[in-house]
């Protein structure tokens, strides 16, 4: 998904300012954490939020031990634990 051409300089400190149109798209507020990671020659950042450790998913999670776990999953698991 491509938004827009945007051009921003990196600062002394590292920082990069998001523009205005691409933090309401994504419901970035001030103090949301981000998550950044290095994908093939890419640097990706999203907005950083609970989700399954197995497929990703956002909804629907259970936590154990500190990680989350959907509930679809889980069911997986409990499944193949009776095999």
């Amino acid at each position: 998904m491509k938004i827009g051409g945007y051009t921003r300089k990196v600062d002394e400190l590292g920082r990069v300012v998001f523009p205005i149109e691409i933090r309401r798209k994504f419901k970035i507020e001030p103090g949301d954490q981000m998550r950044i990671y290095v994908e093939g020659g890419s640097i990706i950042m999203k907005k950083d939020q609970d989700e399954c450790v197995f497929c990703a998913a956002t909804k629907n999670l259970i936590e154990l031990n500190g990680k989350f776990i959907c509930h679809k999953c889980l069911e997986k698991a409990n499944g193949a634990e009776h095999e």
